[in-house]
């Protein structure tokens, strides 16, 4: 297991919200051959790695640029915000030295500056191990107005991984040590809820993207890289208001909280991380999603969590889930449970 004790342990202070999980791995998840999670050392997030992470400069990212320097990777941090990109370089600086932290603001919309970025890596260090695609913007588009704010998301949320995928894959593929890829996504990009349908758009293609990302790496003879769907819960960052907001929401998880959830996951090579938060239980994020799968093979109105003849069906739905779900702990019955409440949901929608 990794050095540090808050990333396999369930002893330490950040458990201290009651949804997040001990440590486990999940048997049905791929992993390269050679990677052992019995291992002390963990093949790719271990000491003298190198990780690079966009979108550092606040939130997320700069929670991940943190923990993975405490664990005693190399750490390259990007984003298009120098200010605060080059604090979080001094803060990450103090942790793990100023030889191991390399700062180079880039606006991952512009290839030409995501092709810089990787070119000051690997003349500095040589290889990456964990590449963190996490930049965003969250600028709002409906279906028929905010053409360009359409287009500035899809530029950043879209095109930024694309560039950074194309740019250092090539290279990761021909390392001799493992890597991992971390694509950040979002619940919004897959239960689709109204109000930005830009913003909800482009993380749909940034799921679509990093499954395509994954078959292909491992349809790879000898394959040494992996990728993950990083899908956040409630974040509180400036994205979700913490800007305008000085006291975290209790229903949201921190940063550091939903990092550190992401980083037990991917160790066990998971590759959906799909993240609870202090309102939100995974047992009804996995609801939610099915319910949103029925609309298609049930054929009811798109979104129909919100349409005013299904709305209260899907709440009277979410409400008996969790004590059909007390009943039933093992993972393959949690399906069973799932789906006969999704399906007697159905049934009820169709009488």
């Amino acid at each position: 297991m990794l050095e540090r004790p808050a990333i396999s342990s369930n002893l330490t202070s950040r458990n201290g919200s009651p949804l997040r999980p001990a440590f486990s791995s999940t048997a049905s998840s791929f992993k390269p051959d050679s990677a052992s999670l019995g291992d002390d050392v963990h093949p790719i997030i271990n000491e003298g790695r190198v990780a690079v992470i966009t979108g550092a400069a606040s939130g997320i990212g700069r929670a991940a640029a943190l923990e993975l320097a405490k664990l005693k990777l190399k750490i390259a941090i990007a984003d298009v915000d120098e200010a605060r990109l080059q604090q979080v370089g001094k803060d990450v600086a103090a942790i793990v030295g100023d030889a191991n932290v390399l700062v180079v603001p880039t606006d991952v919309s512009k290839l030409d500056q995501v092709v810089h970025l990787k070119e000051k890596v690997y003349e500095l260090w040589g290889e990456v191990a964990v590449l963190m695609n996490n930049a965003g913007i969250g600028l709002k588009g409906t279906s028929w107005d905010g053409i360009n704010n359409w287009k500035t998301i899809f530029d950043v949320n879209l095109f930024g991984i694309l560039n950074v995928q194309q740019t250092f894959v090539p290279f990761m593929l021909h390392q001799e040590n493992q890597g991992m890829i971390i694509n950040t996504g979002s619940k919004q990009g897959i239960t689709n809820p109204p109000g930005n349908a830009a913003y909800n758009a482009s993380k749909a293609a940034v799921k679509s993207l990093t499954e395509s990302l994954a078959h292909e790496l491992r349809e790879r003879p000898n394959s040494n890289v992996t990728a993950h769907l990083f899908i956040p819960g409630w974040t509180y960052t400036n994205l979700t208001g913490a800007l305008t907001q000085a006291e975290k929401p209790a229903g949201a998880w921190t940063a550091e909280e939903t990092v550190l959830y992401m980083l037990d996951k991917v160790r066990a090579g998971d590759f959906y991380v799909l993240v609870p938060d202090n309102e939100t239980r995974r047992e009804l994020d996995e609801l939610r999603i099915m319910w949103a799968a029925g609309d298609i093979a049930e054929g009811r109105p798109a979104l129909s969590r919100w349409h005013k003849d299904y709305k209260a069906l899907f709440e009277d739905c979410s409400r008996a889930f969790p004590s059909a779900f007390f009943f039933w702990q093992r993972p393959l019955s949690h399906f069973f449970v799932c789906r006969y409440v999704f399906l007697n949901c159905s049934k009820q929608a169709k009488d």
